[in-house]
């Protein structure tokens, strides 16, 4: 893995993931977007993971695209050449890649496909870039005192790291569009108030390891199901969606792992449970 992300793996199966390039304020450069698309992609494949956390080493959580990226910017449009360098940030913006999105999106959406609950515990700053990674993960935790923002408009740019998709998931349709315009500052406490944060905490990574190794407790299966249906939700049909919650449920009742979910609860000891069929 790159020297940009720093791992932890704990034994329930919760992994702590640390963006580590805290004298950029944990920006994002080429080798930053490789290294979160790598560890997306690790995860997503991992059957021993039960849960994510993703945090921001030193003072922030991500101040977004880094100072050198905008410079290369300029000088790509005068150049013609690719405006971030090689990998995914260079990648072709038109060309999908990654499914339904391209390497860039693929930062924020890969959170999305990692089977499992992606927890994101923000402080510091999350500007542009930075806030698409965040807004990917499932569940986010943030300092009420953390600064953010959809900053691209204030480089001449749109939110293009899948933030469209994912701000319009968690707030109201004139507040992205006030945000997006602006390109205004924001704190955490607001972030609460449009939908942005899940909850405050003075503390967000030990508030999201507590959520992150609560979650692990739980039935694997169940946990991968839920992920399933929720990431459903925002595209299928009433009629698909209650047709994927029976398919889910119909493989879950009577599965080993909810056999042991309902033993352990009768017996009142903690659940020992298989990996994920």
């Amino acid at each position: 893995m790159s020297d940009r992300i720093e791992w932890t793996r704990h034994p329930d199966g919760v992994v702590e993931l640390q963006l580590a390039r805290a004298d950029k304020m944990n920006a994002l450069d080429p080798a930053m977007f490789d290294a979160l698309i790598e560890a997306g992609e690790a995860l997503r494949g991992d059957a021993s993971v039960r849960a994510v956390v993703i945090s921001g080493r030193g003072k922030a959580f991500c101040a977004g695209l880094d100072m050198a990226s905008f410079e290369r910017m300029q000088q790509g449009a005068d150049t013609g050449e690719g405006v971030l360098g090689e990998g995914a940030a260079g990648a072709d913006l038109v060309k999908r890649t990654h499914g339904i999105s391209n390497a860039a999106q693929h930062v924020a959406m890969v959170w999305r496909d990692v089977p499992v609950p992606v927890i994101a515990a923000v402080h510091g700053v999350a500007f542009g870039g930075g806030l698409q990674v965040a807004l990917g993960a499932d569940i986010r935790i943030v300092a009420p005192d953390t600064k953010l923002s959809v900053m691209e408009i204030k480089w001449g740019l749109v939110p293009d790291m899948a933030g469209m998709v994912l701000m319009r998931e968690l707030a109201r349709n004139d507040v992205v569009r006030e945000l997006t315009f602006t390109g205004r500052i924001f704190s955490g406490e607001e972030a609460l108030q449009i939908g942005f944060a899940t909850r405050l905490s003075a503390d967000p990574l030990a508030e999201a390891l507590q959520i992150a190794h609560e979650i692990a407790g739980k039935s694997p299966d169940a946990i991968r199901a839920g992920k399933r249906l929720l990431n459903a939700a925002m595209s299928q049909s009433a009629a698909e969606l209650l047709m994927a919650e029976s398919v889910e449920q119909k493989a879950l009742i009577g599965s080993a792992n909810q056999v042991e979910a309902v033993k352990a609860n009768i017996e009142r000891r903690a659940p020992r449970f298989d990996p994920p069929a």
